[in-house]
């Protein structure tokens, strides 16, 4: 069975240099010729309890999309929960859009 998604890379003038840590991103795929348009963002936000919060959105670009909360006992910790789902999602074919 054969995959519809594309493998090409990303051109090089598409792509945004992340900090060494970022606590928030915005990530695009968008392929017309699939009738695909979606957005992921992630951010790392503090909760009420001193730990801190991986908030997940995502859905097609131009509706509300999905929201989902990930708590997490510190920041280092829910940064590294950013970085393994940013690695996670440009391998699905997302580029970023904002650092």
């Amino acid at each position: 069975m054969t995959s519809r998604r594309s493998t090409s890379a990303v051109p090089p003038e598409k792509t945004i240099q992340l900090g060494l840590f970022p606590l928030s991103v915005q990530l695009r795929r968008i392929q017309p010729s699939f009738n695909e348009w979606r957005y992921y963002g992630l951010s790392v936000q503090p909760d009420l309890f001193g730990g801190a919060a991986l908030v997940r959105n995502w859905g097609r670009i131009g509706t509300a999309g999905t929201q989902r909360v990930d708590l997490y006992p510190d920041e280092g910790a829910a940064v590294n929960a950013l970085t393994a789902m940013i690695r996670y999602r440009l391998k699905r074919g997302y580029i970023v859009t904002q650092p």
